[in-house]
């Protein structure tokens, strides 16, 4: 059965996500970004944090014809259940689901389109690490950039010593964007922002 079938469905799983607190992707931040896939159909999609693999699903709609989707989830619980919402909705043959850090994962293929939507604190080392199997024109899209507010907020505003850091880390990370000459970097207020990045 097609995805465009299963709307419905496809709502179930984002609302059961939300109730249980699993962050997943926001309706705004997915429509800029099926927007970008409907206007260049990827081949092949690289996505940093499956979670329950609502997002993963949503992009599959776009793909260019045969192409494929890899998805990383380290969390057990997330990934059985990113496993048995794939399978309900036919999509074996179009997302592969690996339980994994992202660091411990070895691809040697090339992606269309590159997006992290794990650990904020840890997107230097996303880019880094799999920057190589960024295709020639690729982009990669980073999600959360402005995390609840928190990362251009006064960090003496910020109790939690464990936010501050994480926001501080998400400001390094828009800067070490800002000054990679290789890349052209957008932040697009929408959602929780997003950062979208191409080569130059």
């Amino acid at each position: 059965m097609g995805l465009e079938m299963n709307k419905e469905e496809l709502e179930k799983i984002k609302q059961k996500a939300l109730e249980d607190h699993i962050p997943i992707i926001m309706d705004d931040t997915l429509e800029v970004i099926e927007k970008e896939l409907k206007e260049n159909p990827p081949k092949r999609i690289l996505e940093i944090g499956a979670a329950v693999g609502y997002s993963a699903m949503c992009f599959s709609e776009f793909l260019a014809d045969g192409g494929k989707i890899d998805t990383i989830e380290r969390d057990e619980e997330r990934y059985l259940e990113a496993i048995k919402n794939i399978k309900n909705f036919g999509l074996e043959n179009r997302i592969t689901l690996i339980f994994n850090d992202a660091f411990n994962v070895q691809i040697d293929k090339k992606f269309d389109l590159i997006f992290f939507d794990a650990a904020k604190a840890q997107n230097i080392h996303f880019f880094t690490y799999f920057e190589k199997n960024l295709e020639k024109h690729g982009t990669i899209i980073t999600d959360n950039i402005f995390f609840h507010g928190y990362t251009y907020m006064d960090p003496e505003k910020i109790e939690s010593r464990n936010v501050r850091g994480i926001a501080r880390k998400i400001r390094d990370y828009v800067s070490f964007l800002e000054e990679n000459d290789s890349y052209e970097t957008v932040i697009k207020k929408i959602g929780d922002g997003i950062a979208v990045t191409r080569r130059k």
